[in-house]
């Protein structure tokens, strides 16, 4: 009696690649850099939760400043997004105060 179950080599697709993997087209450096927030942008880190300002696009990243001065960091350029008019108001002011603030304590000249 023969066997009915059937082996690996009987259900597989003539029609399906065997090797190589399928890749997804990298976007080129054209998009990449429309799509790049420009220096001194406003913008929100989305993973962090955090607002800055844009200073520098380097090794893939995004380097952020907190508005009212303080250490940078890096976010990947997925994860900012520009602020809108009135968060960019409310930016600038908050970073005017800090500002003014930090001078009647005479951090700043």
């Amino acid at each position: 009696m023969a066997s009915r179950g059937r082996t690996t080599a009987d259900t597989t697709d003539a029609t399906a690649p065997t090797t190589g993997t399928a890749r997804t087209p990298h976007p080129d450096r054209a998009e990449l850099e429309a799509s790049r927030l420009p220096v001194g942008q406003p913008a929100h880190d989305t993973r962090l939760e955090r607002r800055g300002i844009v200073m520098d696009h380097q090794d893939g990243l995004v380097w952020l400043r907190p508005e009212g001065g303080g250490t940078e960091w890096t976010a990947r350029p997925g994860d900012v997004q520009p602020l809108h008019v009135r968060e960019q108001a409310e930016a600038l002011m908050w970073a005017r105060v800090a500002h003014a603030n930090a001078r009647s304590r005479g951090e700043v000249l």
